[in-house]
């Protein structure tokens, strides 16, 4: 693995109504994608590539569907619950796309928080995880994002967050592939966070 890790402690803030985008425009993406074809010096309309416009559309549909939803509706839901040491779920899967260049980059998160007197269900920590990968991103902001996101929403007393990811963009132009990591974490849970982490890696 690859990259400086980046620590950061993270304030509690108002919580801010979140804009979501409309709905995505497919024929305006096929259009392009068309355009890109032809740009590159090849023919859309021969067999392989005739319905290429339209997949990569639907691909992106798909893989910005974050745009048009809220993770901090998820969050929304929690239980009392006076348990004060850290929750942490690890390694969650995701995808997401590099907003450089368009490219895919997929990795685990791991996500702790240490409650104040409120819980919320586990799977909810992966679905969040899952909304904000699917958008046009970048891992460091996806990082700090994650970790605002459950100190805000569950007014926690501190928040971990690791995204661990390969990064096509650079495997792919000419780069040895590797893997980058990031890191935000609150200072006062660091050392047990990361101990939690790397422990059966």
């Amino acid at each position: 693995m690859s990259g400086e890790p980046q620590t950061n402690s993270v304030s509690k803030g108002k919580k801010r109504p979140r804009k979501l985008n409309g709905p995505v425009d497919l024929e305006r993406i096929g259009a392009a994608v068309r355009e890109i074809l032809l740009a590159i010096g090849e023919n859309p309309e021969r067999e392989g590539l005739r319905e290429t416009p339209e997949r990569v559309a639907r691909m992106y549909e798909e893989m910005f569907s974050g745009l048009r939803k809220d993770p901090a509706v998820v969050l929304r839901k929690t239980f009392a619950e006076k348990y004060d040491e850290m929750v942490l779920v690890k390694n969650i899967g995701f995808e997401s796309m590099c907003e450089h260049h368009l490219l895919p980059f997929f990795g685990k998160a791991h996500i702790a928080y240490v409650p104040n007197g409120r819980i919320v269900g586990l799977s909810k920590l992966a679905r969040i995880v899952e909304i904000l990968s699917r958008r046009p991103q970048v891992q460091e902001r996806m990082t700090e994002e994650l970790a605002d996101l459950v100190m805000q929403e569950l007014d926690a007393r501190g928040v971990g967050v690791v995204v661990e990811a390969s990064h096509t963009c650079m495997a792919i132009r000419g780069i040895r592939k590797a893997d980058s990591v990031c890191i935000l974490t609150n200072q006062s849970t660091r050392s047990e966070f990361m101990a939690h982490i790397q422990t059966g890696k």
